[in-house]
């Protein structure tokens, strides 16, 4: 493994360099799946009508959209993320496309959420655990803002645990992901994925890491292969 280290300065300096083409990347590179494993994400956040959402890590709002609509126009998203660019995108999109939609975009950080204890109905995080310098500090930070009796959802790439799906992964990456980056000039930006995965923790893993930050109950759901997982925790009745 390349001994490769990147600061929490260095990732927001990728999110805003690949901000124009990220959504155009993100459908070409998972052959439009990434749709449905979002999908899945915002269902097992179980959202309700008039519920007050927070998507963390939104990047350019694909799946606080989709938050959005299961809320409906009584209740509210609020749209966290890092990146001036991709926020900006996010919101240009929001007053283009879905303008009924009640979202709110903000500038933020994981690890430092400016919203009070026990505030949200539902939690939603796409791409986001994986790109954080303190996972625990982040989960802590999610449960903080949850209410009582409420989930988060966590979607993320996954190292899969199978040595034949490892080498499917790493083949899928540098013979395609890389590639295709670097017809957007986005190589080095790309070339990040594989290192950040082999520091990601496993399922198990990020289910232990929930518990500890105090959830209830902790369940990790690992899809596309094991390339791909959803971790969702439940914050206990005070």
């Amino acid at each position: 493994m390349d001994n490769i280290s990147y600061s929490a300065t260095d990732v927001q300096n990728i999110f805003n360099n690949i901000a124009p083409v990220y959504d155009e990347l993100n459908t070409l590179l998972s052959m439009g799946q990434h749709k449905i494993w979002k999908q899945m994400a915002v269902k097992w956040s179980e959202p309700s009508l008039g519920n007050l959402g927070l998507d963390v890590c939104c990047g350019s709002g694909d799946l606080t959209k989709l938050l959005a609509r299961k809320i409906g126009k009584t209740g509210k998203v609020i749209g966290v993320d890092f990146s001036k660019e991709l926020l900006t995108i996010a919101s240009q999109r929001n007053h283009k496309y879905y303008p009924s939609l009640s979202v709110e975009w903000m500038l933020g950080d994981a690890l430092n959420l400016p919203f009070e204890d026990n505030t949200f109905d539902c939690v939603t995080m796409g791409y986001g655990l994986r790109n954080i310098i303190d996972i625990p500090r982040c989960l802590r930070e999610l449960h903080r803002i949850l209410k009582p009796c409420s989930k988060v959802a966590i979607l993320d790439f996954q190292r899969p645990s199978n040595a034949w799906q490892q080498i499917f992964q790493k083949l899928y990456l540098d013979s395609f992901v890389v590639p295709v980056a670097k017809h957007f000039k986005l190589e080095k930006e790309y070339s990040y994925i594989m290192p950040s995965l082999e520091k990601f923790p496993s399922g198990k893993r990020q289910v232990k890491l929930a518990l500890e930050a105090g959830f209830d109950t902790s369940v990790y759901y690992s899809i596309a292969g094991g390339m791909m997982g959803v971790l969702v925790g439940t914050k206990k009745y005070l």
